[in-house]
């Protein structure tokens, strides 16, 4: 069935309520490959709790990305097989409590046709409030339905995406992945077969399953944690990439990035394959 526009840009969905403790805040650390090194401490203060001595635990940014999983503006008719995550972009009002209960607020902003053999692009918004009402975080995320194009919506009017300099990178830092990655990563809630089932990513057009786009997310974000952000949460406004093109589990992706002031530019390369799977990479720092 085709994307009905009018349907679509009608649907919200306020108040759905999620909730998660130190557990579900260390397993998304430890899914985008934090606590490697057991002895990092810098990186253990996302992944253990301490024992003789009690360690506060902090929260990586791009949890909230995971958050509130499963939260949405309402069901949208697409061939799940061809879906896949296009761009995502986060400001951060309040740095995420290790405990919380939330409530998530979601609508849609756009759908965007490509047209018939180009696919469909669904922009979503998603506000995460605490008990008190206050705003957390709130996240944009695109869509791109490979095989829902030619609906007849409008084509114009996505987001610009950022420029990234011209220059030489000022710093670039190897992140890898583990073969088993994304079944690690699954289990903080996206369990889309796409990064799990060899049978289903052969459908979906690859030879072997892909690593969550989400997890890819959280490796740029790490990027710019342990460089430019000293390892303090509280550090980041805004992170926000564009997917263009899938890891897969095992591979090292290199981030390039580049300071101006406050803003983080950043890309990410597998070097092994030459191609690159992040691009227009932002972070606003405080």
């Amino acid at each position: 069935m085709p994307i009905k526009y009018d349907e679509v840009m009608a649907l919200r969905n306020v108040g759905q309520k999620y909730s998660w403790t130190d557990r579900e805040v260390m397993l998304y650390a430890y899914g985008i490959g934090m606590g490697a090194d057991p002895m990092d401490e810098k990186e253990l203060s996302f992944v253990n709790e301490g024992y003789f001595t009690p360690r506060d635990l902090k929260v990586v940014p791009t949890y909230a990305s995971v958050a509130a999983w499963g939260a949405s503006a309402g069901p949208i008719d697409v061939n799940r097989v061809m879906v896949v995550d296009g761009e995502r972009d986060i400001t951060f009002h309040k740095p995420l409590p290790v405990t919380a209960n939330i409530t998530a607020d979601s609508s849609i902003l756009g759908v965007f046709d490509k047209g018939k053999d180009k696919g469909a692009v669904i922009l979503r918004k998603t506000v995460l409030k605490n008990e008190k009402g206050e705003d957390l975080a709130t996240l944009i995320a695109s869509q791109f339905a490979r095989g829902d194009g030619g609906f007849g919506g409008p084509s114009d009017g996505q987001p610009e995406p950022h420029a990234i300099p011209k220059r030489a990178p000022d710093i670039t830092v190897d992140i890898s992945t583990r073969p088993d990655q994304a079944l690690i990563y699954r289990l903080c809630g996206d369990r889309n077969p796409l990064h799990s089932d060899p049978e289903f990513a052969k459908r979906a057009g690859f030879d072997r399953p892909i690593l969550h786009g989400m997890c890819t997310y959280g490796l740029s974000c790490r990027a710019v944690l342990q460089t430019y952000a000293d390892y303090d949460p509280a550090a980041f406004k805004q992170h926000v990439v564009r997917f263009s093109s899938p890891v897969f589990p095992g591979e090292t992706v290199s981030f390039d990035m580049w300071k101006d002031g406050n803003v983080i530019s950043l890309e990410g390369r597998v070097k092994s394959r030459g191609v690159t799977v992040i691009k227009n990479g932002k972070t606003v720092l405080a």
